[in-house]
């Protein structure tokens, strides 16, 4: 068994094309997050998977990369194409824009996926507003009572019949975008359509849920702090200062 970690880091963002390249800190945001994920203990290997020559040279020699398709329909399917994992394998898929991803969240997901009989694993973090609950960018997730999914929704659930939501009780939880998947698991739902919640809620992980799937759960307090817009590389630079 092996256990990879990939890093999907496409040119063709619709809202910030070239993103991996761009300066943080004088330094490529890809490689940050490269740094990040070869922090991890558990990864025996750390792939970046990109559609784009100039991402390629950007990485050099910091880690593996595999050239992916650009019209590739999704990052799972990116994923997927460049782990090429056994069906015994775990394969976690790392945030591109996340410079600031925590190893010790990689390394949870690992542990999680090499104890538990679970097809996938992913994280969460408390939800600390209303504005945030009521969010629809921003993704709730309802937990079992052994911290794998019962769902994921872009609207504020669970919903309190009556009155205002208590966010202190334990039950609101925001979904982190890092996912481990069982190499065999991960095929089969790359080959797999979208189904209807999916699309719906524009959740891909609901696919998984829909082939009746069991996705463990990492609670977590760091709710990460990605590169969605040029607008957020100050914010992103200021928080590496204070960790360098």
């Amino acid at each position: 068994m092996a256990i990879i970690g990939v890093i999907p880091s496409r040119w063709g963002s619709t809202r910030f094309p070239g993103k991996p390249l761009t300066p943080i800190l004088g330094r490529p945001l890809v490689l940050w997050v490269v740094e990040a994920a070869k922090r991890a203990k558990r990864l025996d290997r750390v792939i970046v998977a990109t559609d784009d020559e100039r991402i390629r040279e950007a990485v050099g020699s910091a880690c593996e990369v595999a050239m992916t398709a650009s019209d590739l329909p999704s990052g799972t399917d990116r994923v997927a194409v460049a782990a090429k994992p056994e069906p015994g394998d775990i394969v976690i898929n790392i945030q591109g824009d996340e410079p600031l991803m925590d190893p010790d969240l990689i390394d949870a997901l690992a542990d999680r996926m090499i104890r538990s009989g679970e097809e996938m694993a992913t994280a969460a973090c408390p939800i600390q507003s209303p504005e945030q609950l009521n969010a629809r960018t921003v993704v709730k997730v309802v937990l079992r009572n052994d911290d794998s999914a019962l769902y994921f929704s872009r609207l504020p659930i669970p919903c309190r019949r009556d009155g205002e939501p208590d966010l202190a009780s334990g039950l609101y939880w925001r979904h982190l975008g890092i996912y481990a998947y069982r190499g065999d698991f991960l095929a089969r739902l790359i080959k797999t359509p979208p189904c209807p919640l999916e699309k719906t809620e524009s959740l891909e992980q609901l696919r998984a849920l829909w082939l009746g799937g069991r996705i463990g759960v990492i609670r977590c307090n760091d709710e990460g702090v990605g590169v969605d817009t040029p607008a957020d590389v100050e914010t992103v630079e200021k928080l590496l200062l204070k960790r360098l």
